[in-house]
């Protein structure tokens, strides 16, 4: 304490030194990828033989990796357009009604976030299979949606519950329906965090792996091609230029989605003081 009573906050150094411990195991091994992804042997290790870029420009002509890609792009948008939907609706529900065994719904939405997800993919695949259901990319989808809703529906609470529900009452009041009156006043005022949810669900699919391992039928998706690579060691260059590109990708839409949904929380702040 100061001399004037006033608390001096000091750094909490244990702490910093854990964050900085923390950074160093879970990045320093993801930066390796690029940096060997620029060796000009096949081979991983140092000191390195080369510098170049032959492994992306291979990856331009593999019509497969395109393929997988585009597949990877329609399950991606699909799941972060139906996740996001799902997710403003429960996320109006819980923040607007009250409705009994509310804690145990929001408990339910969020368990794929704490539940293994080869939990899910063994579930998944033993009830397709005895519906009779063939995997395709629809499979992947669904269970991508499972993984990704919960993350919509967290990104879009902090957003109706920053929202002030006098401006839907005033709409009412005008003598503006429910529907119009979500377009018209709730849904520009959350819009921030509907984008931020479509980016980071879009992301969370396209990077997703596990339900893909366990649902994927013909038409693979990216890192199911990628995982299918690495039985070949001559191929694995190439792995590591497409893993470079997509942590690079991954990394910017995530780090833009957290923006959008910082700046809109930001504004809804200002707006109440």
């Amino acid at each position: 304490m100061s001399d004037h009573g006033t608390y001096i906050k000091r750094p909490n150094r244990p702490l910093q030194i854990y964050a900085v411990i923390f950074l160093i195991v879970l990045y320093v091994p993801v930066l390796f990828i690029p940096l060997f992804s620029f060796n000009e042997s096949i081979y991983v290790r140092f000191p390195l033989e080369g510098f170049t870029f032959r492994w992306y420009r291979e990856l331009w002509t593999r019509e497969p990796v395109w393929n997988a890609l585009f597949n990877s792009i329609k399950v991606g948008a699909c799941v972060a357009v139906i996740s996001t939907i799902l997710g403003v609706i429960a996320a109006r529900a819980i923040t607007r009604y009250r409705m009994p065994g509310k804690s145990a719904l929001v408990t339910f939405i969020m368990m794929p976030l704490v539940i293994p997800g080869i939990i899910f993919g063994v579930a998944l695949l033993v009830l397709l299979s005895r519906m009779g259901i063939p995997l395709t990319l629809y499979t992947v989808g669904l269970g991508h949606l499972i993984v990704c809703l919960p993350f919509a529906v967290a990104t879009l609470l902090p957003r109706f519950e920053g929202f002030d529900p006098s401006m839907e009452e005033a709409s009412a009041d005008l003598g503006e329906n429910g529907w119009w009156t979500f377009w018209r006043v709730t849904f520009p005022m959350v819009f921030p965090g509907v984008v931020a949810s479509l980016l980071l669900t879009f992301t969370i699919s396209f990077d997703e792996f596990i339900m893909a391992f366990f649902l994927t039928g013909t038409d693979p998706t990216l890192p199911m091609y990628i995982w299918g690579q690495l039985r070949f060691p001559q191929e694995f260059p190439s792995v590591l230029a497409l893993s470079s590109l997509i942590l690079f990708v991954s990394f910017i839409l995530v780090f833009f989605a957290q923006w959008v949904g910082r700046m809109g929380l930001d504004e809804q702040n200002q707006e109440a003081l």
